[in-house]
């Protein structure tokens, strides 16, 4: 029996792709993004409610040669104080919280954090991980970081687990197959210790209720002479998309949906109705409501979920209600929209002595890849090789890597000259002497 409203959890999600700003990306109030519950409080109770659970993805971080070379600590430092100053100034009852967890790789990172008077103060087992699937050998331009806890039951039972994980696949409407390839990697090398056995790995799939966020690059594709919609430019779509009645035809379009139906990717995950907010890229930096005419609008960010009591008869429905779903529009530092979901997620009794976990197809069984840290490790090794060249250019560039690889090659040349004629005039004077 699923829990009534009054004992959910209520979990509030947010994902913004900041465009490579660093500690510049994300104004310094974040109420219009980070306190959405003061637009649904009527939906809850009588009385506005502060988040049990509030979860802050990000994608591009910081420029890509400071992430790929580790420096990305202090820019997720100064987010993760400057989040939760911002969640408690605008709880509706001043509540506080605690960051259970910050977890970042390169350009992704993920903070989640719990209400002290509940979650923040009985969540434990806290776990974080990582992967990249970059083109170049598992990079972290591109990948996935997570988070995974437990919550133990009021009356001493085990309870339930709860994941969240951020990702930002390969963009670019034309590498559909390669952003299904990178979700399918994460599945394998994105590893959680098994609730029962910490010595053997799980995939994000071993939890009670599953969160899924990011920058999922999936776009609007619309077929050439479509006999449903007939629209062939950028310029032509976005003028679509302020009609919500027109956005319902363009979800149709929309590649992430027609591979969930395919059972192609995201395989027991739900979402709620996507098409009611406009589309979250590609806007014109600086402009609260115009997209740019270089690509096709689309809904790029977005948040699945799944929880243990969804079953599988039902792939389109799902016992979390989804109360909000939206973009930001008022952000314009950046070419997306953040984006953020409101959800009450049901908690139930556990008399087992095991954490129940997600119901699957029987046609689909996760499963880890046991070459999943050679295949992480490698990617790391790789970030820093790169990164650090690209960091130690862009400095002698003084900001550039073209204009210090130019300076480079300048100064090796300068190098060789110099070296050469030196030689010159020693062998000159040994041959006087």
């Amino acid at each position: 029996m699923v829990s009534s409203q009054s004992d959910r959890l209520l979990v509030q999600i947010a994902s913004y792709n900041t465009n490579l700003q660093g500690s510049q990306g994300v104004p310094q109030d974040l109420v219009d993004w980070l306190s959405p519950t003061l637009q649904v409080s009527t939906f809850l109770s009588r009385e506005p409610r502060a988040p049990d659970i509030v979860a802050v993805g990000f994608q591009e971080l910081l420029p890509l040669h400071l992430g790929l070379s580790g420096l990305s600590k202090p820019v997720i430092d100064e987010r993760a104080d400057h989040i939760l100053t911002q969640i408690e100034t605008h709880a509706p009852g001043k509540e506080k919280y605690t960051l259970l967890a910050k977890i970042v790789n390169a350009g992704v990172a993920l903070l989640v954090y719990g209400r002290d008077d509940n979650v923040g103060r009985r969540a434990c087992d806290v776990q974080t991980t990582w992967t990249g699937c970059g083109a170049l050998g598992y990079m972290g331009n591109k990948g996935a970081v997570g988070v995974r806890f437990r919550i133990p039951g009021s009356e001493g039972d085990i309870g339930e687990t709860y994941t969240f994980v951020c990702a930002h696949l390969t963009p670019h409407e034309e590498y559909l197959s390669y952003r299904i390839a990178d979700y399918h990697h994460i599945v394998g090398t994105l590893l959680f210790s098994d609730n029962e056995d910490t010595r053997k790995p799980s995939t994000m799939f071993s939890t009670s209720h599953l969160f899924f966020l990011g920058d999922l690059n999936f776009r609007i594709s619309i077929p050439p002479n479509s006999p449903v919609i007939n629209l062939s430019s950028p310029r032509e779509i976005s003028d679509a998309l302020k009609n919500e009645d027109t956005r319902a035809i363009l979800k149709d379009f929309d590649q992430l949906s027609i591979e969930r139906k395919k059972n192609t990717v995201f395989v027991g995950l739900r979402e709620g109705e996507f098409w009611k907010f406009k589309c979250s890229y590609k806007y014109e930096l600086g402009a609260i409501d115009r997209y740019s005419a270089k690509r096709v609008p689309s809904w790029t960010d977005r948040i699945l979920y799944a929880t243990h009591t969804d079953t599988v008869d039902t792939p389109d429905v799902s016992n979390i209600t989804n109360i909000l779903y939206t973009s930001i529009p008022s952000y314009t530092t950046s070419d997306h929209k953040p984006i953020v979901a409101l959800l009450l997620v049901p908690q139930q009794k556990n008399t087992s002595k095991t954490v129940p976990i997600l119901q699957l197809p029987a046609s689909y069984t996760p499963k880890p890849d046991p070459l999943a840290n050679l295949k992480r490790y490698t990617g790391r090794a790789l970030d820093r090789t790169i990164g650090i060249i690209w960091w130690l250019l862009t400095v002698i560039g003084a900001g550039s890597a073209v204009v210090g690889l130019f300076n480079f090659i300048v100064g090796l040349g300068a190098w060789n000259w110099w070296k050469a004629a030196h030689s010159s005039i020693s062998a000159g004077n040994g041959n006087s002497v």
